[in-house]
């Protein structure tokens, strides 16, 4: 079966040409994705939304306005575009536990990156375990004071002078 008999049975909701239709293309459409949003997990979750999407709009393909594949390529673009603009992607990048980072800076090779490594490990060692989790919030999963004070349930203001605090015993440890 050539392909344009096999998007004309798809687009008669058709579920065998539907399955070799993406056996055909989804590899490629889980590849566009994950150009565009960079996380492996999540790119195959929205390969299978697109291919939900091609199947619920199967009718308003028209072939004399461009290729399957272009078609499909655009929905995919489209739809991981929009997963980039989500306030659940955003929220997702802002929540990876530090863990996932440990390790990192240490497989490279390089020493500056070395040495930044041990300093901050030593800067933190000294700290209470408030100020750790606050700095972890605030410095490297970026989040404002206002959003840290919601996820911890605490007053601005009293963020504002545990992060004060910390600087404040961070810089005194570094002295030492």
């Amino acid at each position: 079966m050539n392909l344009e008999q096999l998007i004309e049975k798809f687009q008669q909701k058709d579920s065998q040409a539907f399955k070799e239709l993406y056996d055909m293309y989804a590899n490629n459409i889980c590849g566009v994705i994950y150009v565009i949003i960079k996380d492996k997990e999540r790119s195959q979750e929205l390969c299978q939304d697109v291919f939900m999407k091609v199947w619920d709009k199967s009718s308003s393909y028209n072939t004399s306005k461009g290729r399957f594949f272009t078609w499909l390529l655009n929905i995919a673009r489209n739809t991981a575009i929009d997963e980039l603009r989500s306030k659940s992607h955003k929220n997702h990048k802002k929540n990876q536990p530090l863990d996932s980072f440990v390790g990192k800076l240490e497989q490279d090779n390089g020493l500056e990156n070395q040495v930044n490594t041990i300093g901050l490990q030593s800067m933190l060692k000294g700290l209470k375990e408030k100020c750790v989790l606050l700095i972890d919030l605030l410095y490297f999963k970026g989040y404002t004071q206002k959003e840290a004070a919601e996820e911890l349930q605490t007053p601005i203001g009293t963020i504002k002078t545990r992060i004060r605090t910390c600087m404040t015993q961070i810089r005194q440890n570094s002295k030492l």
